[in-house]
């Protein structure tokens, strides 16, 4: 591979609120001068780059599976170049190793394939487990990721017409326990209320959507360090499934639209109780990518989460919490640079003025 030219950045470092210069030396970062070094952006507000938390290269439009790499690659650019820089994706019903370190790609944490009990969730993504099944197949999904597990906690039940855990609790604890064995966070999907105290309390990663926490959850999410991953995006479906479902399941209908009108306040109220939220989309299936953005807007905008910790959520935090070092001495070489503050107005973040992935510019 073709060495890479050092490249020179000066701008409003962030978190750190201080005008400096910095190196990109291959894939490295330094703060001490590089000789010959290419001067890329001088001005402006520079950032780690950004995260999306959750999100799904492994599934197309409309919910289907991908079939290839490529296609993968594919999505996983489009948000790059939307300046996300870093990637977890939170299951994929198709494996793709050999992109953990493409050049093309961002950062990749990720999960192996969704485990769900049967018929409780969408067709051809999950691997279907029954009770006895599910911890042993933690354990190797565990081995397919690269850090994750993803369980699927909840889903509608139609013996009850409304939704419904996926397993009983003592059978999510083992999953959730041999995953952790195995050397892999887990993530969980819940919606409903019934679900998520059970897996809080097991000790689950992270909480994607969250839609049904109670501020007991919340206080017992604060002190375990447990994130919400909250997909506001991904919230805002909920009325065209509850369209949907209103003919044969009017309890589920009613209850998707209560929990969509009240989740801004269910995630104001998790920041408010110290919960640490990451920025995802769910991109893939019925969201597009690219969508970083409109999801940190929505954050800030909707739930009334301060620009500056949307900022952290989706960028400086989100990367610690991956593992994907910032802007600091010997850290990665990925940054977006702004025109303005995005801590004064968060919209700047719709136009990255250079994207820089792996030490090359993107933009």
């Amino acid at each position: 591979m073709r060495e890479l030219t050092p490249l020179h950045v000066r701008g409003v470092l962030l978190p750190d609120d201080t005008t400096r210069d910095l190196w990109l030396v291959g894939d490295r970062v330094t703060f001490e001068p590089v000789a010959g070094a290419e001067t890329i952006s001088d001005g402006g507000f520079v950032l780690p780059g950004l995260v999306d938390a959750h999100c799904h290269i492994g599934i197309a439009a409309g919910g289907a599976p991908i079939s290839t790499v490529d296609q993968a690659l594919a999505a996983a650019v489009v948000d790059r170049d939307a300046g996300t820089l870093a990637i977890r994706d939170a299951g994929s019903p198709f494996p793709y190793p050999e992109l953990d370190d493409h050049p093309d790609m961002p950062r990749l944490s990720r999960a192996g394939r969704h485990l769900a009990a049967p018929k409780t969730h969408l067709k051809g993504i999950p691997i279907e487990c029954s009770p006895e099944e599910l911890p042993v197949a933690a354990a190797e999904q565990a081995r397919a990721g690269n850090g994750w597990v993803k369980l699927v906690g909840d889903w509608l039940d139609r013996s009850v017409a409304d939704l419904g855990p996926t397993f009983e609790p003592d059978v999510l604890a083992a999953a959730i326990d041999a995953a952790h064995a195995a050397g892999a966070r887990v993530a969980v999907h819940t919606f409903g209320e019934a679900a998520v105290s059970t897996l809080v309390h097991a000790g689950v990663d992270s909480v994607e959507h969250g839609t049904g926490l109670s501020l007991e959850d919340l206080d017992e999410m604060a002190r375990r360090g447990t994130v919400l991953v909250p997909t506001m995006i991904n919230i805002e479906t909920f009325a065209d499934i509850a369209a949907r479902a209103e003919g044969k399941f009017p309890g589920y209908a009613s209850h998707m639209r209560a929990l969509h009108a009240g989740f801004p306040d269910v995630v104001r109220a998790a920041y408010e109780a110290g919960v640490p939220i990451r920025v995802g989309t769910d991109a893939g299936g019925a969201i597009p990518h690219g969508a970083c953005a409109d999801e940190m807007l929505m954050l800030h905008e909707r739930a009334g989460m301060p620009a500056v910790d949307v900022l952290a959520a989706a960028s400086w935090a989100a990367r610690d919490w991956l593992g994907f070092p910032g802007l600091v001495e010997g850290g990665l070489a990925d940054l977006v640079v702004y025109e303005a503050d995005p801590r004064a107005d968060l919209r700047v973040v719709r136009a990255p003025k250079r994207i820089v992935l792996r030490g090359r510019v993107v933009r």
